[in-house]
């Protein structure tokens, strides 16, 4: 058993949910029944009218734990804010179980005794870490723990795009865009787009096209030692935008290029014992085999 009295967790929560206010203050009460110390995140302390909040830079400095109340796309963006931290992050749905989340917020005594005990292990997941080089010469950075797109913008034409990996030509794709996903995100974007599933402990990168002009256009699967440059080709009547986990939105120029690779850092997801990510994929898939 942990010892409670170090024993910080710390909460953010997606305040747009119905019930957010309602999930903050149960889960804080079953904290500090169990003595466990509560580090609020801005939005969870407004949610609730605590005084005291912390900045996110801060749950990950003091906090043992740091749970995430809301679902997918909330852990997604709470990893950007988190930074660079190993501690482990915990998801609970508002909602019904999500990859990326632990449990549900139904689930809350049974989180809370697990976290105190120990019941509990990690998963370390890598991240992608893609450089955009501009025509102009700068450049932007980017962390992802789901997928980097280009993809075409507004006008409903096709684009054209090359991919090189390790500097030898993959393809040059005509198609809606491209996808370079981690074995987290085979479950999202890349999924949908006719990609493989991918458990999450693999070593690998997928790189899937968007509805491509040709059906011999398959998804690719690569190790994550791999160095995956996407350069946009055509005529500029053709815009591009580059998007990271659904969040990030830049537009991207002819000429210019994105470099995609196996960040250094990894994040760190707390998972219940007895829950694991297949039977994520059974419940969210419908499987009944």
């Amino acid at each position: 058993m942990h010892d409670i009295s170090r024993m910080k967790v710390g909460i953010m929560v997606n305040e747009r949910k119905p019930d957010a206010r309602a999930a903050v203050r149960a889960l804080v009460d079953v904290l500090l029944s169990r003595k466990i110390e509560v580090l609020l995140h801005e939005q969870a302390a407004r949610l609730i009218e605590a005084k005291t909040f912390y900045h996110p830079h801060e749950l990950a400095l003091q906090a043992d734990i740091i749970v995430v109340l809301g679902g997918d796309g909330t852990m997604l963006s709470s990893m950007e804010k988190l930074g660079n931290t190993e501690k482990p992050v915990a998801g609970i749905n508002i909602g019904t179980l999500g990859f990326l989340t632990s449990c549900t917020e139904n689930e809350l005594e049974f989180f809370a005794d697990a976290i105190l005990c120990g019941d509990y292990s990690t998963s370390e997941r890598t991240l992608l870490h893609s450089r955009i080089i501009h025509t102009d010469g700068h450049e932007q950075e980017f962390l992802a723990l789901n997928e980097v797109v280009l993809a075409r913008g507004q006008t409903g034409k096709l684009v054209s795009l090359r991919a090189d990996i390790n500097g030898e030509l993959l393809n040059h794709y005509r198609a809606d865009g491209l996808i370079v996903a981690t074995p987290t995100g085979s479950t999202a974007y890349s999924l949908s787009a006719g990609g493989p599933l991918i458990s999450p402990y693999a070593r690998v990168f997928v790189i899937t096209p968007i509805c491509p002009h040709s059906l011999s256009y398959r998804s690719l699967v690569v190790d994550d030692d791999s160095h995956v440059e996407i350069i946009p080709e055509g005529c500029a009547e053709e815009p591009m935008f580059f998007t990271v986990d659904g969040r990030e939105i830049v537009e991207i120029a002819i000429g210019s290029r994105i470099s995609v690779r196996k960040a250094q850092r990894s994040f760190n997801l707390l998972r219940l014992k007895n829950r694991s990510f297949y039977e994520a994929l059974r419940q969210k898939l419908g499987w009944r085999g």
